[in-house]
């Protein structure tokens, strides 16, 4: 009796340690059906992604380019893309909504 009473006193423990633990990180393309429609995007933490290009690609056209062989890059060669800011994204209130491409300041 005093041994099941103990066990069951665990069982209690340990399901109120594992409702303490955080959410994991969850990216939307992990989800599927329901989850992924009502996905909230404020409610998670985004982490930013580092895009890499080929710094000196050689253009290829005809047989050379559908016969070559996929080779892997080596790091050296590649260049991080750097994506600045528009003035749009600085804007706010009817300033944001009047902007258009003749609003370039030359």
């Amino acid at each position: 009796m005093k041994n099941i009473v103990l066990v069951l006193g665990v069982l209690l423990f340990s399901f109120g340690a594992f409702a303490q633990e955080e959410k994991p990180n969850v990216k939307q393309s992990d989800l599927k059906g329901p989850a992924f429609k009502n996905y909230k995007h404020w409610e998670h933490e985004t982490v930013a992604v580092k895009i890499y290009s080929e710094e000196n690609k050689t253009a290829l056209q005809g047989p050379a380019f559908k016969n070559q062989q996929p080779v892997v890059t080596p790091k050296e060669n590649l260049v991080q893309v750097k994506i600045g800011g528009s003035e749009k994204q600085k804007l706010t209130g009817p300033a944001y909504k009047n902007y258009g491409p003749w609003s370039k300041n030359w």
